[in-house]
């Protein structure tokens, strides 16, 4: 019995060779769906689309043609490995004393109260002894104050004392040098 012969072909030595190279194109089009679910694998977290990357390469090469175009440049794994390497480098960089602004990303000091690029508020000085405080303190480690509680009202070192004169003291605390007032509080004595 002869067998059918594709596209037309009698002769069995070419029916042959074709039928070889359609078995290899059928193989290299399974190889590549499975290099195409094994890659998405690798670069794409989503199953959604990992599935839909897979289907894709269902259409004869032209699906795997496409995937290859519109694949995400890096492996998971490495863009994790980027992120880590990052956070290690910003941490390092922190235990140096370099610190960002994290509006503008301008380079600041740990005791700045202010950005000097866009000028936002960065710290809070302390109420009593006015260094920088992190928003997460709940005491100012400089002078143990409570962070949030009002500042203790300062003493006054001196007070008024009463004159004997019925000329008012002006609010600068100028008293005429002829007054007799001005004698009391250890002015210049006029004779």
């Amino acid at each position: 019995m002869l067998a059918p012969a594709i596209f037309g072909i009698s002769n069995s030595g070419v029916n042959l060779a074709i039928d070889l190279l359609i078995l290899f194109l059928v193989v290299i089009w399974l190889a590549l769906v499975y290099w195409t679910y094994a890659d998405a694998r690798r670069r794409i977290a989503d199953p959604m689309l990992i599935a839909c990357a897979t289907a894709a390469s269902l259409f004869p090469f032209v699906g795997t043609l496409v995937y290859m175009i519109v694949r995400p440049p890096e492996y998971l794994e490495d863009v994790r490995e980027r992120e880590l390497e990052i956070q290690a480098a910003e941490a390092r960089l922190a235990e140096l004393g370099y610190h960002l602004c994290p509006h503008c990303d301008f380079e600041v000091e740990k005791d700045f109260l202010r950005c000097p690029n866009c000028m936002r508020k960065l710290k809070d000085p302390c109420s009593v002894c006015g260094k920088p405080l992190d928003p997460m303190w709940k005491i100012c480690p400089f002078c143990e104050a409570e962070v949030g509680s009002p500042a203790p009202q300062p003493r006054r070192t001196r007070r008024r004392r009463e004159t004997t004169s019925s000329e008012p003291v002006a609010a600068t605390g100028y008293v005429d040098p002829g007054s007799a007032s001005s004698v009391e509080r250890g002015g210049p004595a006029t004779t």
